[in-house]
C-alpha cells in the first residue's frame, strides 16, 4: 500500500475517533517482551469480533436454520479458544460457510446485515487463522486470558429498548473495529518486517468493517444518530486514553510501573 492511499485510508478514521492511542500504549506494545500478549490477545479479538456479527445476524436477521448454520461455522474456532482443542491444520479445512444465510421475512434491513455481517465473518476467522499461522511460527503458546475493559466498557451503556439496542450495539461495533484499524497502523512501524507487512495488510478491511456498521446504525435508526455517536466516541476515548492497570490490543494508557 503506497503511503497516499495509506493516509487516505486512515483519514475517515482520524476523524471518527476522538483520541488517537497514547504514546505510552505504543512504548509498551513495541517490547519484544510483550508480543505474546497482544497475539494472543489479537487472536481473541478476532473471535470475538466474529461472534458479535453472528449474533447480530441470529438475532435481528436469519431465520432458525440459519442461526444454526452460523453456529456450527463457528465451533471449531471456539473449541480451540475455549477448550483447547484443535490446531492450526484442522481450522484450516473451516473457511467456508457451508449454508445459505435466509433473511427474517419481517425484517426490512435482513439482507443488508447478512450480506454486510458474513463478510465481516470471513475475514475475522481468515484473520484469525493467520495470527495463529504467526503464533505457531514463533513458538508462541496459546493461553487463556482475561478480556480488557474496554468493549464492556462501551456496551455497558447500551440503552435496553429496542431499536435502541441495535443501533448502539452497532454503533460500538463500529468504534471497536475503527479503534483496530487505528491501533494496528500505530504499531506496525514499531515491530519487525513480517509483522508490519501484517498488521499494513489488515488496515482496509477493518476500515470498511467500521464504515459498514455505522451504516447500519444508521440505517435502523432511520433518524440522525450523531448525538448518539458523539456520546459513545467519548466513552471509547475515555477508555483509550485513562490510566488502565491492564495491558491488551484495546486497552488504556499504561500505568507507571513502581
Amino acid at each position: 500500500m503506497s503511503l497516499a492511499k495509506y493516509q487516505e485510508l486512515l483519514a475517515p478514521i482520524y476523524q471518527f475517533l476522538q483520541c488517537e492511542t497514547p504514546d505510552e500504549w505504543i512504548a509498551e506494545a513495541k517490547k519484544t517482551e510483550n508480543l505474546p500478549v497482544l497475539l494472543v490477545d489479537h487472536l481473541i479479538c478476532e473471535l470475538k469480533a466474529g461472534q458479535t456479527a453472528m449474533w447480530l445476524i441470529k438475532k435481528y436477521a436469519a431465520d432458525k436454520k440459519s442461526g444454526e448454520a452460523l453456529q456450527e461455522w463457528f465451533q471449531p474456532y471456539e473449541k480451540f479458544v475455549y477448550k483447547k482443542e484443535g490446531s492450526l491444520e484442522s481450522l484450516a479445512e473451516h473457511y467456508k460457510l457451508s449454508k445459505e444465510i435466509v433473511p427474517k421475512s419481517d425484517s426490512n434491513f435482513g439482507q443488508d446485515l447478512i450480506d454486510k455481517m458474513v463478510l465481516l465473518i470471513k475475514e475475522e476467522l481468515h484473520h484469525f487463522y493467520q495470527v495463529l499461522e504467526i503464533m505457531v511460527a514463533r513458538d508462541i503458546e496459546y493461553k487463556n486470558i482475561t478480556a480488557s475493559r474496554y468493549a464492556k466498557g462501551m456496551m455497558t451503556h447500551v440503552r435496553t429498548h429496542e431499536p435502541a439496542i441495535l443501533v448502539d450495539k452497532l454503533i460500538c461495533g463500529a468504534y471497536i473495529e475503527a479503534r483496530s484499524c487505528e491501533r494496528f497502523a500505530k504499531l506496525a512501524p514499531h515491530l519487525d518486517g513480517e509483522l508490519c507487512k501484517f498488521y499494513i495488510s489488515l488496515l482496509r478491511s477493518e476500515a470498511r468493517h467500521y464504515e459498514d456498521y455505522l451504516a447500519l446504525a444508521e440505517q435502523v435508526a432511520g433518524k440522525d444518530i450523531s448525538e448518539r455517536v458523539k456520546f459513545f466516541g467519548e466513552i471509547e476515548a475515555e477508555l483509550i486514553s485513562s490510566p488502565d492497570d491492564d495491558f491488551k490490543f484495546h486497552s488504556g494508557k499504561p500505568k507507571e510501573r513502581s
